[in-house]
């Protein structure tokens, strides 16, 4: 999983010092207007708990949080957003699944099937790609932080499932219903963290190298880059040479 969870690491440090922040803030302002549309008390509404945490991690101003939030309950005028989930194949038989909020899925659809084709990229048929994933939560500690016994006697309790030793790093697994628990328990144990999120995780993974590995990873980013597109998860493991290239 280090591959994947290596990535995600990568983009989240991007994302942090990313010139289009403009981008990066309108996807988190519509995950924030969807979670919202549950009820817009964070305390009682986890999904929209989670999306602004989210926010706020990437530094978004509470003024936008805030106008997203009485966008999706209706307080403010706001445009009415679709959820889709796109099942993918790309270079080297990767599976990759896309999470998207458009507002036109006809467009979107259109301008995905463009961009996979120029990126050797194919769609799948419905249920080839997601069920190769499990939704969980992810923490990611780099290894300066703690150590591995000191982590695991913080989160067991909390309802971590399992501590993954990377050469840089602890990556810690759970239950999405647990995640929060096990955030809190990291928090107060006063360890820094370097990611946290609820993901897809590939259950099995394919190594992809050279120049195949890089073209997944340029698809991928420019599936990342697509203004409807939220999350993109795939089963790639790719080598950190070619991960710390794009670091």
């Amino acid at each position: 999983m280090s591959g994947h969870s290596k990535w995600a690491s990568i983009k989240h440090k991007k994302g942090a010092v990313d010139a289009r922040r403009g981008k990066l803030f309108s996807k988190l302002a519509k995950e924030i207007i969807i979670a919202a549309k549950q009820g817009g008390d964070a305390d009682k509404n986890a999904r929209l708990r989670t999306a602004i945490q989210s926010a706020k991690s990437a530094n978004m101003p509470n003024d936008n949080i805030e106008r997203a939030i009485k966008r999706g309950t209706g307080e403010l005028e706001g445009v009415n957003y679709e959820e889709l989930t796109y099942e993918v194949y790309g270079p080297g038989g990767v599976a990759i699944l896309i999470e998207i909020l458009t507002d036109n899925k006809n467009r979107t659809a259109s301008e995905i099937r463009a961009l996979l084709g120029r990126k050797g990229g194919s769609i799948a048929g419905s249920g080839s790609v997601a069920w190769l994933f499990e939704k969980k939560g992810l923490i990611r500690v780099g290894n300066d932080k703690t150590d591995e016994d000191t982590l695991f006697s913080v989160v067991i309790d909390a309802g971590a499932d399992d501590i993954n030793a990377e050469p840089d790093a602890f990556e810690i697994v759970c239950e999405p219903e647990n995640f929060e628990a096990v955030k809190k328990a990291i928090s107060e144990g006063n360890i820094e963290t370097e990611m946290s999120e609820i993901t897809f995780i590939p259950k099995n993974t394919i190594r992809v190298e050279g120049k195949e590995a890089r073209r997944v990873l340029s698809l991928v980013e420019m599936l990342e880059d697509h203004d409807d597109i939220q999350n993109v998860y795939a089963n790639f493991d790719i080598p950190d040479e070619i991960l710390d290239e794009i670091a």
